[in-house]
């Protein structure tokens, strides 16, 4: 006895579509990049699919779905009418390299995940910078380090690299455990941002505050020094360079620039360039006058 339902032996666009569960317009995008032969037409011109085109697009959906790209399907579907019609090659291949991308995503996505929680952990500011430049702040009384200090060490590790932002970390863990220093640090900085526009670079306050700069700095260093942490600045120069030897074509100064979180790589020379800060003339002949002074100080 016969079933009194006849299926049909093709349908139209809208119903391969809501049977596959995608749209005609999708359909109609396969055909345009030979994802999928154009069909016959019947008597209305419209495009009719029977049973293999189905079972092709049935085939596109699942494989879309796992995350192929439809050119990957539209090659894999090429090798297997070249192979055989019960040929899977194709597709297999397809499937293995779409799992080693899929393993290198889950890689970076692990990667992204740690980075996420080390900024929890240690501040989303803290975080930003390297464990060798937070490994030395952690101990650090909590709010004693200000938001400047650490914008500041994060423009330092980029241009000079993780050491020279934990050498660097050095002055920002003095002025943070002595009180003095940050009030006179405070009282230069506002000397020198008051040298504005308005102050003509040979103002007798230039030189006036490139002196107190000087004067500051060598009281800071005594401090440093006399609190050791001078000597844990050695030591750390000398771990790093044990872990990071300069190459014959590579600088000492590349060298500590390298592992820098792996960011496109540029000379701190360039780096510095790129780097923009309002400054005015006053103030930058104030900053080359406390270098002269420095430089004249200095013993031979």
């Amino acid at each position: 006895m016969y079933s009194s339902f006849i299926p049909p032996r093709q349908v139209r666009i809208g119903d391969a579509a809501a049977f596959v569960g995608t749209t005609p317009r999708a359909i109609r995008h396969y055909h345009e990049i030979g994802l999928l032969p154009e069909p016959e037409r019947g008597g209305d011109d419209r495009r009719r699919y029977g049973y293999e085109d189905m079972i092709r697009l049935l085939w596109i959906r699942k494989t879309a779905d796992a995350g192929i790209a439809l050119d990957d399907i539209r090659d894999a579907f090429a090798d297997t009418a070249s192979a055989g019609a019960d040929s899977d090659h194709g597709i297999a291949g397809i499937l293995e390299r779409l799992e080693e991308t899929l393993v290198a995503q889950e890689g970076e996505l692990r990667r992204q995940r740690t980075a996420v929680q080390r900024m929890r952990t240690e501040g989303s500011r803290m975080g930003l910078l390297s464990d060798l430049v937070t490994s030395r702040l952690t101990s650090l009384p909590e709010g004693s380090l200000r938001r400047a200090d650490l914008d500041s060490l994060l423009v330092t590790e980029r241009i000079f690299g993780p050491l020279g932002a934990a050498l660097q970390a050095t002055r920002f863990i003095a002025l943070a455990t002595h009180s003095d220093l940050r009030e006179e640090s405070d009282r230069v900085d506002a000397a020198e941002e008051a040298l504005d526009d308005t102050i003509a670079v040979d103002d007798p306050r230039v030189a006036q505050v490139a002196a107190e700069r000087h004067a500051f700095e060598e009281v800071l260093l005594a401090v440093i020094e006399d609190s050791g942490l001078g000597q844990s600045d050695d030591a750390l120069c000398g771990s790093w360079d044990a872990l990071h030897p300069a190459t014959a074509d590579e600088g000492e100064g590349e060298a500590c620039q390298s592992s820098g979180g792996g960011q496109e790589s540029m000379s701190a020379f360039e780096a510095t360039g790129k780097m923009p800060y309002d400054f005015s003339p006053a103030r930058l002949r104030c900053m080359e006058l406390a270098g002269q002074i420095a430089a004249h100080e200095s013993p031979a």
